[in-house]
């Protein structure tokens, strides 16, 4: 017991962000049943708070990003007298609107508290709250999504650096039209009755992107030619199956030479004798890496043998670094 003599607030639990599946969006036919949102270009955090003014901001990986971003810390004041654990995604907004993962890359990662302050000052974040788990001492995750939401509506939590966007219930093409002339990333659909299932991906909720983008896990590299011997000319990526690690092929096309020498940094830290992939690689002279990094990628396709067709590098995601 604290010294005003009220009882110690009770732990929050730790709950896991609910994942969506990527794929189309429900059939016209079937809209009324789902709510759409926008699918914002930053990462995922759930945020905690026990009402005694302080808050826990964590990563989707499972890191505590409280420190990271300070500017987030006076939501507690909202929430004050109230225990909360909810779900968002952390963005920086550009002048349009919209959000900037570039920017936001500035941000991920700091641990010093004067770094953070300093950044949280030239580059603040905005955290988009959509969901809602737990609420003074009580379980969310049995109700439906729609009543999730509607509880969520009356913490009347908006300020300066968050706010809860719009959800449009049974108008996905209206939604996907308006999320593609402002330039967003795409649109979420998720169903109305559905309930927060923690840690899991479900086809519940459905992440429609405006282009076909995949996670892929690094595992090595091979070696440009004339101005950028000694860098990387491309990765050798692959996906986490049941068997391993499987190699799904090169990305070289879209690195720009900044980002030849940020991976080469990275990836000399990182190297290995052997490669972590489960299946062979046909690349002659690969340098190999422990499979930490994730990038993000587009492309066009798969051939019959499970390699990407015309893959394009969009960005390395340091939020889905693989720690262990």
């Amino acid at each position: 017991m604290d010294p005003s003599g009220a009882p110690p607030a009770a732990p929050l639990p730790v709950i896991r962000p609910m994942l969506a599946v990527p794929g189309a969006l429900p059939a016209e036919n079937e809209e009324a049943a789902w709510a759409f949102e926008v699918k914002w270009d930053g990462v995922r955090c759930v945020v905690g708070t026990t009402g005694d003014g302080t808050v826990t901001l964590t990563s989707r990986a499972g890191n505590d990003a409280t420190v990271t971003y300070p500017e987030l810390g006076a939501l507690a004041e909202q929430l004050r007298g109230r225990s909360a654990v909810l779900d968002g995604e952390v963005v920086v907004l550009n002048a349009r609107g919209g959000a900037d993962f570039g920017l936001l890359q500035r941000r991920m990662g700091i641990a010093d508290p004067r770094r953070a302050a300093r950044l949280a000052v030239e580059c603040p974040v905005h955290l988009m709250l959509f969901d809602l788990m737990h609420l003074d001492g009580l379980s969310l995750l049995g109700l439906s999504y729609r009543e999730r939401r509607a509880v969520l509506a009356g913490l009347d939590l908006e300020g300066a650096r968050w706010s809860v966007p719009a959800s449009m219930e049974g108008h996905g093409r209206q939604a996907w039209d308006a999320t593609l002339r402002a330039g967003f990333e795409g649109v979420v659909a998720k169903r109305l009755s559905s309930l927060y299932t923690p840690g899991v991906r479900s086809s519940h909720w459905r992440k429609t992107k405006h282009v076909t983008t995949l996670d892929v896990i690094i595992g090595g590299w091979s070696e440009g030619r004339g101005g950028i011997t000694g860098l990387p000319g491309a990765v050798l990526v692959g996906l986490e199956e049941q068997a391993g690690l499987r190699y799904i092929g090169a990305v070289g096309s879209g690195l720009s030479d900044p980002e030849r020498h940020e991976l080469a940094r990275y990836l000399a830290v990182i190297g290995r004798p052997g490669p972590p992939f489960a299946n062979p690689v046909p690349v002659r002279g690969a340098h190999w890496a422990e499979p930490r990094l994730v990038a993000e990628i587009a492309f066009s396709g798969w051939t019959a043998a499970g390699i990407l067709r015309h893959p394009i590098w969009h960005r390395l995601r340091p939020d889905l670094t693989r720690l262990g």
